[in-house]
Parts: structure tokens; sequence; C-alpha cells
């Protein structure tokens, strides 16, 4: 018996599974960490300790499964989008903690950015229509602009996924979808980096690392050292299967060009699989893992979904927490069943997502969290319901920003589908079938499944019958026209407090 390894290096956590190539889950291990936030809207992280997540989970799969060395035929690994990527020095050391997706800082020179380049230039060559902290090259550009000894420290930027590579096999080799969600420097015409663009926005080339490769070849070899460390056999291949999301996609069986994907975790991000570029619709546009010559991966999301109702765990529900502590049911559970009964629209309650400001569809760092609508007949339960039902309307209002008919069902994976009540929620808001992944694995079946395509241990015919996906989840007319008048409301919302929120943000600043 063959098997493979896949390890997804997350926001919130590492995660590995070691499954077999006919398809069976026969280990997993996580390991979990923080996001850093120093100030207002940053969000950094520490590239070390994703290293070492990696590796202890991969080493924990491992020794859980006692499978022999010999028959791990490699191993695939994916992360989160890491914005400017990991910034090291010669050595290959981190010079500084790494800006994620989620940190909200480089505002000014997003500025700089639309007031001293071709924005039409740089639609027609990265294929992004929108210019936002969200994307790494703005990321870079801060880091330049306030921080130049780090600047003249730094030899690369490494996205995540190629510094676990790197460190496990001694090569450097960026994904294709890595490399094109940086942004701004990278050519999706001619897949590779865009000498025009780093040329106007002054980012040296040598920053951008030479290789460049797909998610279904081999980037390297385990080296004898890292062989040693976590019990498999040198030269084991590996392959870098760039942003997890794209990953998560090909985990869930999205091969082919038309199918619509909502991967909800700590943000959302909600794709569709297409042939060529979605523009002109504010979507975040790069090569696709699998096939990255010839699909494109078109995303819309939330910077914060699954994120706010951990906020509101964290901060509301001690009690749940405390049980789950003593040997309880989760927290999440918990909350959950005391919300199951709440009709939609929890009773007049309407939140607004945007608890880091957010990025597609409405690209705005300055947007404010909100609920709306509070009375003293509102419940715990009935808040915590109205914060799950924002991150459906999110969902839907990510949709509608694709302007294409999505078939006869969606897919959402995540956390979220640990909660039957949710996924019935989501088609319920997005008048969508729901169909969700039988195993929570999504982006670690993804890096199995380009590693098997790699190794040539799995063939597109063996991938294609796995039963990755679930049964149809029907919306409930009712609900559904319920939900209507709700989301306009959602959105109408925003659009009345669009200035409002930029002027708090004025006034915090001057504070």
């Amino acid at each position: 018996m063959n098997y493979l390894i896949g390890t997804d290096v997350g926001t919130s956590g590492a995660k590995s599974v070691l499954m077999s190539t006919e398809g069976k889950l026969i280990a997993q291990s996580l390991v979990e960490y923080d996001v850093l936030t120093p100030k207002n809207l940053w969000a950094e992280q520490l590239a070390h300790v994703w290293l070492e997540a990696a590796k202890q989970t991969i080493k924990q799969v491992i020794k859980k499964s006692d499978v022999n060395a010999a028959d791990i035929k490699g191993i695939g690994i994916s992360a989160l989008y890491g914005g400017a990527g990991v910034p090291v020095d010669d050595k290959g050391n981190e010079v500084r903690p790494t800006l994620i997706w989620m940190d909200r800082r480089a505002e000014k020179q997003v500025a700089w950015v639309k007031d001293n380049i071709d924005l039409n230039r740089l639609s027609e060559i990265t294929g992004n229509d929108v210019v936002d902290p969200y994307y790494g090259y703005t990321k870079m550009l801060w880091i330049k602009d306030n921080e130049p000894e780090n600047w003249q420290r730094i030899k690369e930027f490494l996205p995540p996924d190629t510094f676990i590579v790197k460190n496990l096999t001694g090569v450097t080799a960026v994904n294709y979808s890595a490399a094109g969600n940086i942004g701004g420097v990278y050519d999706i015409n001619q897949s590779t980096w865009s000498t025009e663009m780093l040329d106007a926005l002054h980012i040296p080339r040598t920053m951008m690392p030479n290789k460049l490769v797909a998610a279904n070849e081999i980037a390297g070899h385990i080296t004898e050292k890292v062989a040693k460390e976590l019990g498999l056999l040198p030269n084991t291949p590996v392959i870098v299967g760039g942003v997890d999301v794209g990953a998560a996609n090909v985990g869930m069986g999205v091969l082919d060009p038309g199918r619509y994907v909502a991967a909800i975790g700590t943000s959302m991000n909600a794709a569709l699989v297409s042939e060529k570029p979605i523009k002109n619709k504010g979507l975040i546009v790069w090569p696709y893992p699998y096939n990255s010559q010839n699909l494109t991966y078109n995303f819309s999301g939330s910077a914060t979904a699954g994120g706010i109702t951990k906020w509101f765990r964290d901060n509301f529900a001690q009690a749940e927490l405390a049980e789950q502590k003593n040997g309880g049911q989760n927290a999440y559970v918990s909350l959950g069943e005391q919300a199951k009964n709440i009709p939609a629209g929890s009773n007049g309650l309407v939140v607004l997502p945007y608890f880091m400001g957010e990025r597609a569809p409405i690209w705005n760092s300055d947007a404010k969290g909100l609920i709306f609508g509070l009375s003293l007949s509102h419940s715990k339960a009935h808040i915590y319901h109205a914060f799950q039902e924002a991150v459906a309307y999110a969902l839907r209002h990510s949709i509608e920003l694709t302007g294409q008919n999505l078939g006869d069902y969606i897919v959402i994976a995540g956390g979220v589908t640990n909660s039957s009540d949710w996924v019935q929620m989501f088609a319920d808001v997005t008048g969508y079938a729901v169909r969700t992944p039988v195993e929570d694995a999504e982006a670690n079946l993804g890096d199995v499944i380009l590693a098997g395509l790699a190794t040539k241990t799995l063939t597109l015919d063996q991938v294609k019958n796995w039963q990755v996906l679930g049964e149809k989840v029907l919306p409930n007319p009712e609900r559904h026209a319920t939900y209507n008048k709700y989301f306009e409301l959602y959105k109408k919302l925003y659009t009345d407090l669009k200035d409002d929120m930029t002027l708090l943000t004025t006034i915090d600043n001057q504070l």
C-alpha cells in the first residue's frame, strides 16, 4: 500500500493528514498558533512558528499511522496567503514577522500606487482590477517605506508554502498561485514575474525567487537531516501547493472550470474556477494550483468570517467555554444549540461582519463591524444567530459579484460545516443547494491529490472517482424569501454608513 501526506499551514494552525492512495484517511494532526496584532488592523505571524508546527504535524501523522516510511511516496504543502511573503535574509532567516493577508496597514502605499501606476496596465498584466492593502506588493512597499534597515537586509520574499518547502528540501520554488496572489508583480498572461511592474513599483527583481512551479510537479526532495528528524526517507518528493484555499478546491474535486466553492474558516474565500480571468468585478484573480497555465481562480470573500464567531465566543461565551474546559460539549456546539430555533432574521437583527475592514466585494479598510436592531427582547442566542447570518450574507454578496449562474449547487467547506444548522442557513440565504466535504480535510486532501499526481502515484481518473462531497442540502423557500429582505437591508446598512465608518477611522487616528 502507498501513502501520501498533505500539510496545510493555515492562519490559525498547521494540519497534516496521511492518506492511502485509495483515498482512505489514516491519521491526522493539528498544531494551533496565534495571529500577532501589534496595532489596530495589523496582522503578522512568525514563519519559524509555521515551520515547527508543520514539522510537528508531519512527524505525528507518521507516528500515529505506524506506516513504513518507504511506503510514503510524497508530501504536499500548501499554506495561507502570506501577503508579501516571508522576508528572508541571505541565510534564509526571517528578517521580520510576515505581514499576512489580514493586515491592512498599507493604505498610504495603496494611495501611492493609484497616483503613480497605470492602473489599466496593472489590470492587463496581473488580471486584478483593484488596488488594496490586501495585496502583497503593497505590503512590500510598506516595509520599504517604513523599515529601510529591514528592507536592506531582505534578499527574497518567500510565500509561506515556499518557506516551508525550502526548509524541508533546500529548494526555493514558488507555486504559480502563490506568485499570482501577491498581485502587482506577476504577469498572469506570461506565467512569470512582471519586470515592467516590478520596475514601476521600484521593487528589485532579485527579491522574487527565480523558480516557478505548478502544484502537480515535484518541487524538491526531503533532505537527509530533515528525514531523520521527521521519520521519513531521504529524497521523499515534496510539492509546493500554493495558496491553501486553492488546494482546498482541488480537495473538493474541482479539476474543471465552472464550479463555485466557498472555503470558510477564519476568513472566507469564495471562488469560481474559470478558463479566463473574470475582470471588472473587483475579484481577486490568480492561477489555479491545478493546471495553472489554463485555469484561473477568481475569488471574493470576507476578511473575517469564522473569525467573528470566534470573537463572539471568546468575549461573550465564558460559561460555554468553561463547560468545554471541564469536559463538556464544545462551546460552538452549545451556542449553536441555543440559537437553532431563532427564526430567519434573528427577530430583527442584522450584523455587518467587517471586523477587520473588508476586502472583496467592498474593498474598504475603514469598514466597521455593526450589530443593528438590538432591543431588550434580544438574547445572546439571537446575537450569535445574527453573527452566523452575517457570514451567510457575505457569501451571497460574493456570489452576486461573479455575475454568473453557478449551476445546481455550490460547495461550502471549513469549520462552519460542523454545524448542520449553519449549512442549512447558507442554503436558505443564498438560494443555492449546498454540498459539503465528506472529510474535514479540504486543503490537506488537495495537497494529497496534487502530491499524488506529481509523483504519479495517483491518476486523474482515480482522483475524480473519490467520493469527496456529501448530498445536497436544499434551501427552504419560505426562509429564503425572508432572507431576501434582510439581505437588501444588509447591503443598504453599509451604503448608508460608509462615510460614518471613514469618519470614525479619522477620529480614532487623531487620538
